[in-house]
């Protein structure tokens, strides 16, 4: 996929649109399984499980580097990541799946919307939002730019959840592109 960084200008302007996700009820707008190091699939459909993740994701098997025994942390099993700040970053939707999210919603993530501890249901499955920050890393710098990196971590990218949101899950269940996703 050819490189494209956004300027300040171009994510700024991305705000409005980032800021009008519904707070109550979005949509699932992307699922991306993450079966290797670097490798995403894009899926209209993925199983959520308590235990493994999304059925087929890397996450168990990667594991954390921030946790001392090297295990996958639980508060980081499933991220999402909000849709009008993936095409902000991304520029087009095909370059979404290099963020490494999951999910990609039409939601407002931000910290005033969703506390942690809230839950949400989406497809067959309840998942809940954790105290674990999501910040972009070298990576996210790397595949969208400096610009892109301080706009998720800097004020008032971080509130926005601008990079997107951990969770766990509750409750297993498939979920689908298109399916609602809502606070309960």
């Amino acid at each position: 996929m050819e490189e494209f960084h956004r300027t300040r200008e171009e994510l700024d302007a991305a705000l409005d649109a980032v800021g009008a996700s519904p707070a109550e009820v979005g949509r699932v707008e992307l699922i991306v399984r993450r079966p290797d190091t670097g490798e995403r699939e894009v899926v209209t459909a993925a199983e959520l499980d308590a235990d493994e993740g999304l059925v087929g994701d890397n996450w168990r098997r990667r594991g954390s580097g921030s946790r001392p025994d090297g295990s996958a942390n639980p508060d980081a099993q499933l991220t999402l990541m909000n849709a009008h700040a993936a095409q902000a970053v991304a520029a087009t939707r095909e370059r979404w799946p290099l963020a490494g999210d999951q999910l990609y919603v039409d939601l407002d993530l931000s910290v005033d919307n969703l506390p942690p501890g809230t839950q949400l249901a989406l497809g067959d499955a309840v998942i809940e939002v954790t105290h674990e920050p999501h910040t972009g890393c070298a990576k996210f710098s790397e595949r969208f730019g400096s610009d892109a990196i301080r706009w998720v971590n800097q004020s008032p990218g971080r509130e926005l959840r601008l990079r997107g949101v951990n969770t766990r899950i509750v409750s297993g269940g498939v979920v689908r592109v298109g399916d609602a996703i809502s606070r309960l």
